[in-house]
């Protein structure tokens, strides 16, 4: 399968795109958000998330908040350090599952895993390049949790989460020799390194 070929499932089966944002950085949450586009949303709008300038990311995230049926959630830092990345992103995209108005007939998400839903279920590898719902998680997940480093910034501003948003850069390893942990560090992450 090409990596640009779009997947198409059946139009009489409500699908939902599940992705998450924030599972490398060494400070912040994971975030997933679940996504059942709406009839007719316009796919143009949609793209790897990876891939779409800011402007061209928010323009979609306000229309799939706008007119779709959604859920954002999180793994906060506390979780990561408990149950380890890997679970701890499950954890989220389970709760961003539960916490949608509807129940699909299809979850697909993005990876080589699912989350244990009560549903049918497909693990799609690069599936934020091939499946629109969930390119629309993908874009939702990465606004989210990019909005969420932001504001953190404001509370811990000699980290520079508004920059790196909580990845391992020079800078971000600096402050945390420098400061020692962020209330918010990945205390299970190896932070201090050079």
């Amino acid at each position: 399968m090409g990596q640009g070929r779009l997947i198409e499932y059946p139009a009489a089966r409500r699908v939902c795109g599940i992705d998450e944002a924030g599972r490398g950085p060494l400070a912040g949450p994971v975030c997933a958000a679940a996504v059942v586009l709406a009839e007719g949303f316009p796919l143009t709008l949609l793209g790897d998330s990876k891939a779409l300038g800011k402007a061209a990311r928010e323009r979609a995230f306000a229309a799939i908040v706008e007119r779709c049926d959604y859920c954002v959630a999180w793994a906060w830092p506390a979780e990561i350090d408990r149950l380890n990345i890997l679970q701890a992103t499950m954890l989220a995209m389970a709760r961003a599952y539960e916490g949608l108005g509807q129940r699909p007939d299809l979850v697909l998400v993005d990876g080589n895993r699912t989350p244990d839903l009560p549903c049918a279920r497909e693990a799609i590898v690069k599936g934020d390049a091939k499946i629109h719902a969930i390119m629309a998680a993908s874009i939702l997940a990465k606004v989210s949790r990019d909005r969420a480093m932001e504001r953190y910034d404001w509370l811990y501003p000699d980290y520079g989460y508004a920059r790196h948003k909580g990845y391992p850069t020079a800078e971000h390893r600096e402050a945390c020799r420098r400061l020692g942990p962020s209330p918010i560090q990945r205390l299970s992450f190896r932070y201090d390194k050079a």
